[in-house]
């Protein structure tokens, strides 16, 4: 599927900003799985510093810089992407649980499993929790293969949870999340995170897109999609496989990836400092529109 993404945060400020800094992922991810045909950033005011980079975990990440005074910024981002991936047929066969652990933590893992051990270890937004392990062994039985018990607790986490926009923030702590039994799509991935970590798996965070579609005989209306998260589990000598508790699935040919981290904290589409500008009033419009059009093979371009 070829896609055109348009992302657009706005900040009000109700004083003048004379200063901000700021980290943008907002660059669509090169995988085996999806190609970035083009991306473009603007930045209004017009920054006094752009400077591309590519963050620890890989992803493709901006940083700029504003000296003049302001009370309005505007950051949009747009793209095209292609996702390779087809529909998502039934799950691979996979060894048991215990078995894949056994390879992460062996003492000779190859170059890219010992890389990803980082994913066992606790994050600033998910730290080890009994109720996560409790959740953990509910579904990672003993033998069982380790994506099946993945997929079953991701369908676990889609039954038992309401998707509730609202009851949580970017930084509220697992422990409510569980409590309450309702959050967001975020909050969806760090408990099955926190789950798979409970047991010394390494698992991910995912921030994206998911294309959405109106209701029928409703009209698109533009600027009504938004970010979307999931999670990918490893598995040595195969690579990541990726997981929708939000939507009972896994990610497929409508899930565009824009950045991986530990968690949340490490993939925030925009974040930054300022100086002056007090409370500010944020609105985000995203729209992930289906192409029709074959796409050529044009490389990708950074602005």
């Amino acid at each position: 599927m070829h896609y055109r993404i348009r992302h657009t945060t706005r900040y009000h400020y109700p004083e003048r900003v004379v200063l901000c800094h700021n980290r943008v992922q907002l660059q669509p991810a090169e995988r085996d799985d999806q190609r970035t045909l083009s991306f473009d950033l603007k930045v209004a005011p017009e920054p006094t510093l752009v400077r591309p980079f590519e963050d620890f975990f890989g992803n493709r990440t901006h940083y700029f810089e504003i000296h003049r005074p302001h009370t309005d910024l505007e950051i949009t981002a747009t793209s095209e992407v292609i996702r390779l991936t087809g529909p998502v047929s039934s799950l691979p066969p996979s060894p048991p649980w215990e078995a894949v652990r056994a390879a992460i933590l062996g003492a000779d893992p190859s170059p890219r499993t010992r890389v990803n051990r980082l994913y066992t270890l606790a994050s600033p937004l998910v730290v080890p929790n009994p109720a996560l392990a409790a959740i953990a062994d509910q579904h990672l039985t003993p033998g069982r293969p380790l994506l099946e018990a993945v997929m079953a607790l991701t369908l676990w986490i889609h039954e038992s949870f309401a998707y509730a926009p609202g009851t949580t923030s970017v930084s509220t702590p697992l422990d409510q999340v569980l409590d309450q039994r309702a959050g967001v799509c975020q909050d969806f991935a760090q408990v099955a995170i926190g789950a798979l970590r409970a047991l010394a798996l390494p698992a991910r965070y995912v921030s994206g897109y998911l294309e959405t579609q109106p209701p029928p005989g409703q009209p698109r209306l533009q600027g009504a999609d938004a970010s979307h998260a999931w999670f990918e589990i490893f598995l040595p000598g195969s690579g990541w496989f990726g997981f929708d508790p939000t939507n009972a699935s896994r990610p497929a040919d409508r899930h565009l990836v824009l950045a991986v981290g530990r968690d949340y904290a490490d993939v925030p589409p925009v974040k930054g400092v300022v100086a002056g500008g007090r409370e500010h009033r944020l609105t985000v419009a995203v729209d992930v529109l289906p192409l029709t059009t074959p796409p050529t093979d044009t490389p990708a371009t950074t602005s």
